[in-house]
């Protein structure tokens, strides 16, 4: 059955490692047959949000920029992926800005049921941290589970993953088996 996944790539670095994957995964979804739409953060003005909660009354939130956009993204796909680079052993800070900017979710409708993550670093085995982080999200979404994950260590130069080919792998199986 095809599904609507929504791909978001949180890195702002040209040629990141984390893009890359992604990319991949998205070239597996879509050989799958899934409706697949693809988002980078590169370019999107979104602010930080400001705790006043009006988003808890008006399903959305009230800073007008780019984050109700791709919000809007999240509440109306089955699937997200989450592409990030890990920096100081978690989620890179555009990711955790537009989690909290989604806060509109906790008391909206949504089909959002599966989520993905796909990280990057210098490092292994920091991807625990940042599924923490996606877990906590996670536990606000009723009937939302985290599905599966890549960790894509031991990478640090712009594209560097495109010398790993069973990682590259291992993206594209990821959005092809969803």
């Amino acid at each position: 059955m095809s599904k609507n996944v929504l791909i978001i790539s949180t890195s702002l670095r040209n040629g990141s490692n984390s893009e890359v994957l992604a990319k991949e995964a998205e070239k597996g979804a879509k050989a799958a047959g899934h409706n697949v739409e693809f988002v980078t953060l590169k370019e999107k003005n979104i602010r930080f949000c400001t705790g006043c909660l009006a988003c808890q009354k008006l399903g959305h939130c009230v800073i007008n920029d780019d984050a109700n956009a791709i919000t809007e993204k999240i509440k109306n796909t089955d699937v997200i992926i989450w592409a990030t680079p890990i920096y100081y052993y978690e989620m890179c800070g555009q990711m955790k800005t537009l989690i909290d900017r989604a806060n509109s979710l906790f008391v909206s409708d949504y089909k959002l049921k599966e989520v993905y993550v796909i990280t990057t670093s210098a490092d292994t085995g920091a991807v625990q941290t940042v599924l923490n982080g996606i877990n906590g999200w996670i536990a606000c979404l009723n009937g939302v589970k985290l599905c599966g994950y890549l960790d894509g260590g031991n990478v640090n130069e712009p594209s560097e993953v495109l010398k790993y080919q069973k990682l590259l792998e291992q993206a594209f199986n990821l959005g092809k088996n969803l």
